[in-house]
């Protein structure tokens, strides 16, 4: 037992790991700003929005973030939705009270039509990167797009890295016929043609973010499943697993406890890169028109109107700032992430 702990102990420690990571500073900055990013914009309601934050009316708080304020509440003729950035509705507003305004007065399908040039517009103060040919402020949909993005692409490599980890470990523990018979399958199905598919399904079913989810699960789970499945191979004829099988320890206690920290290893140094795919992934296939539902938030959307509308060098601009700037952040934290967890490198940058 004390070959087994020592083993585990000297081959997984967390906390050697995490100063490793953080003596290498462009990763932890990198890291640093891609959680800041992120959360950031889960508050995209709250920072760009054409619904006041807060209105004061008539000696009452309303908050029309969260609750539909319709235009016949303020005083106004319509059933519909008021629109704060309406003159009309402002002077309503303003005649019994006050408003308090996002920092970005503009949701991402908020359609302006005072802009001072035919859309797509230049950057002014109003919309300080431009709008793109539908009349939308471009910060708006980037905001919400790279929302949509990162979530995308994290949930896909976690659902990815769970089932990568589960396949290739019951294909290196076991082994034999059923390590042959897996592997058979798996490369069988990593030779579908993935983009084929989508545009098959797509034609049948309305994409939206949970059925892209699903079909781009069903194939990047192959990323993972060669490495963990080296792994498990390697790590089950070693001394210390020999031995915890001689003790009569449980299989699943080996697996998860004793060879699955090895496998973990590998698995957290690819996550950053299974993102930066996410990403890709997702892009393409909006700008090809296979992704999101027209209208909603997405830089492949964006990048196709920066195609259609080469003068407007504003939209192909902020997009491709945006795109490259977490590609580069994740790189470097992919980086920093296989010199922490390999203890062999050591040391700081």
């Amino acid at each position: 037992m004390a070959i087994i702990s020592s083993r585990i102990n000297g081959f997984f420690d967390f906390k050697s790991a995490f100063m490793r990571f953080k003596s290498n500073r462009r990763a932890y900055i990198s890291l640093c700003i891609f959680a800041m990013i992120f959360f950031i914009s889960q508050f995209a309601e709250l920072i760009s929005n054409d619904k006041p934050l807060l209105l004061y009316y008539k000696g009452e708080l309303l908050f029309p973030v969260f609750n539909d304020i319709r235009e016949i509440d303020l005083g106004g003729d319509y059933l519909n939705s008021a629109n704060f950035n309406d003159v009309y509705v402002k002077e309503l507003v303003a005649a019994n009270g006050f408003a308090i305004m996002p920092i970005i007065p503009y949701h991402y399908k908020t359609i302006m039509d005072n802009l001072p040039s035919p859309a797509p517009s230049a950057p002014n103060m109003d919309n300080l990167l431009g709008t793109d040919d539908h009349g939308r402020d471009i910060l708006a949909r980037l905001i919400y797009g790279v929302r949509i993005s990162i979530t995308f692409a994290l949930t896909l490599a976690v659902l990815s890295t769970a089932i990568g980890l589960i396949y290739g470990a019951c294909q290196g523990y076991i082994g034999g016929k059923t390590d042959i018979v897996m592997q058979r399958f798996s490369e069988v199905w990593s030779s579908l043609p993935t983009l084929y598919i989508l545009i098959i399904l797509s034609s049948l079913i309305a994409p939206s973010f949970m059925w892209l989810l699903f079909i781009m699960l069903l194939f990047s789970w192959l990323n993972l499943v060669g490495v963990v499945r080296a792994e498990f191979l390697k790590a089950r004829n070693m001394e210390y697993v020999m031995a915890a099988q001689a003790l009569g320890i449980s299989h699943s206690r080996i697996v998860f406890r004793h060879i699955m920290p090895n496998a973990l290893v590998a698995s957290i140094t690819y996550f950053p890169f299974l993102i930066n795919a996410g990403i890709t992934s997702l892009t393409a296939l909006d700008f090809l028109g296979l992704g999101l539902p027209p209208g909603d938030p997405s830089l492949g959307e964006m990048l196709s109107q920066a195609k259609n509308n080469l003068h407007a060098h504003w939209i192909i601009s902020s997009v491709f700032i945006t795109l490259t700037g977490v590609m580069v952040l994740m790189i470097f934290i992919g980086e920093g992430l296989r010199d922490a967890l390999d203890p062999r490198r050591g040391g700081s940058r």
